[in-house]
């Protein structure tokens, strides 16, 4: 039952950050597509978790975290 959850939140995941890229094209900056972007291929290498480690899996959540922690700070300060 986990991996079914864990598997409906990468999904979702993954939609809503196309939807925000797609949506969002004319208010965001070029940086922050590209930026979100990866996060995006970031979080379908993290669908296809076929073979991958724990600690292959915990690197690409932290890219992905790594990635909209950058998102949301940029252009600030």
């Amino acid at each position: 039952m986990a991996r079914i959850r864990q598997r409906q939140n990468i999904d979702n995941l993954i939609q809503n950050l196309e939807e925000i890229i797609a949506e969002n094209r004319c208010s965001l900056s070029d940086n922050d597509i590209q930026t979100l972007a990866e996060a995006l291929e970031q979080s379908r290498v993290l669908k296809n978790k076929k073979g991958k480690t724990n600690q292959q899996i915990l690197e690409i959540l932290v890219k992905v975290v790594g990635l909209f922690c950058k998102f949301f700070t940029s252009g600030k300060g």
